[in-house]
This record gives structure tokens, C-alpha cells and sequence, in this order.
């Protein structure tokens, strides 16, 4: 599980950018439009959510609370992203890739066996 989270990382940081880029156009063209939507601001905080989460996810894969704190970063991400999807379609793709890496992330907790238990240290004579 340890290499699935370091590739849904580099993956979520690679597609921050392009999401990144893409929500700068669409916001530009909504401003254009005058058509009151906040597609395009919507889509830089999902952006920014894929950066944290990915470098979260990547520096802490073999931690639990990495795992924790990158699947709530991705499930809030997707919330944004969902609950403003306006004329422009991609922002729902972009949500529903960001619940699916959360859901990775939050399985992986109950999942994986790579969390060690904590062993008891003390001598016994």
C-alpha cells in the first residue's frame, strides 16, 4: 500500500498544476461571461488541495496520521470541487479523482499492515 501512496502523490502534485492552469482559464472566462459562477476559484482550492494532500502522502506514507491527514485534505478538496461545478464539466472530474484518492488513503489505514505495533520494551527477569 506504501507504493500506491507514493504514486497517487506524484500523481496528485503532477495534477495539481494541470488543474491549476485549467482553473486560472476557466476563471478568466467566467469573469468574461459575467455569468456569476466561482467554478474557476473553486478549482484553485481544489488544486491546492491535491499539492498539500500529494506532498502529505508522500512524506508520510508509512504513518497513519500521514494517511489521515492526506485523506481529509482529498475528501475536502472534493467537496469544493463537487459543490461548484458550473458550466465548465471538468471541475466534477477533477472532485470525483480527489474522493477517490481519499478513499485510498482512508482504506489504507485499515488496510495496510505497514503501521508497526507498538512493542513493549521493558526487560522481564
Amino acid at each position: 500500500m506504501k507504493t500506491a501512496k507514493l504514486v497517487i502523490g506524484i500523481v496528485s502534485i503532477v495534477l495539481s498544476v494541470f488543474v491549476l492552469f485549467q482553473s486560472c482559464a476557466a476563471g478568466i472566462g467566467n469573469a468574461i461571461a459575467n455569468n456569476g459562477e466561482t467554478s474557476g476559484s473553486s478549482g484553485l482550492f481544489v488544486a491546492i488541495c491535491l499539492l498539500i494532500a500529494g506532498i502529505v502522502g508522500i512524506a508520510a506514507r508509512t504513518a497513519k496520521g500521514g494517511a489521515i491527514a492526506s485523506g481529509i485534505v482529498y475528501a475536502l478538496g472534493g467537496l469544493i470541487g463537487a459543490s461548484n461545478v458550473g458550466t465548465y464539466k471538468d471541475l466534477a472530474i477533477w472532485s470525483v479523482l480527489s474522493f477517490i484518492f481519499a478513499v485510498v488513503f482512508i482504506l489504507s489505514i485499515f488496510w495496510g499492515q505497514e503501521y508497526p505495533q507498538k512493542q513493549n520494551t521493558t526487560k522481564q527477569e
